[in-house]
Formats: structure tokens, C-alpha cells, sequence
């Protein structure tokens, strides 16, 4: 899966912007921002759709790998937000789960 922490990192340094600059862009707070990197914690939606307002692209264009864009359905948009709220170990066990699942 995509390090969309990383992609966000790569685009901001692309333009040569400071995390302050992306805040202002985007209208969030430079502390959330800055959280995201400290506590390794995925954005919610509507904050990845302020990011790329602010990048001037698209959600589909931040997911994709390569060429291949894509698109997010709403129970997947709904599944990353609720991700983005969870711990660490609260993610942890949901992989724990799918990993039985299979």
C-alpha cells in the first residue's frame, strides 16, 4: 500500500514548500499536519481533499501508483476515515483479523 505521508512529504518538497505553506493552502492547522508525521497517522478524507485542493489534484491522483489512478468509493472513503481514527494497536488488530479472514 501507498505511504500517502510520504507522498504528501514528496509533493510539498516538488514545490518547495514549507509544512507552514501547506497549512495556509490548505486551510489546516500546521500542527495537524505536523501530528500526522509525529504519531505516523493517516489523514482523514476530507483532510487528504483540503491536501489536494492545495496540490491542485485530484483524491484519485494522491492513491495512485504510476499511471493508474484511483477511485475511491464511498464505503471506502468511509473506511479510511474511520481507519484514521484508530491506534495503532487498534489497526493492528484489524490487520490481525483480515489476516485470519483469509
Amino acid at each position: 500500500m501507498k505511504d500517502i505521508l510520504e507522498t504528501i512529504n514528496e509533493l510539498r518538497q516538488q514545490r518547495d514548500w514549507t509544512e507552514y505553506q501547506l497549512a495556509e493552502r490548505s486551510g489546516l492547522p500546521q500542527s495537524t499536519i505536523s501530528s500526522w508525521y509525529r504519531k505516523n497517522l493517516v489523514p482523514t478524507v476530507p483532510s487528504l481533499e483540503k491536501i489536494c485542493s492545495a496540490y491542485g489534484i485530484t483524491l484519485s491522483q494522491l492513491f495512485s501508483e504510476g499511471d493508474n489512478p484511483v477511485v475511491l468509493t464511498d464505503s471506502q472513503k468511509k473506511l479510511l476515515n474511520v481507519w484514521s481514527k484508530l491506534s495503532s494497536e487498534q489497526q493492528s488488530v484489524i490487520f490481525e483479523l483480515i489476516d485470519k479472514m483469509r
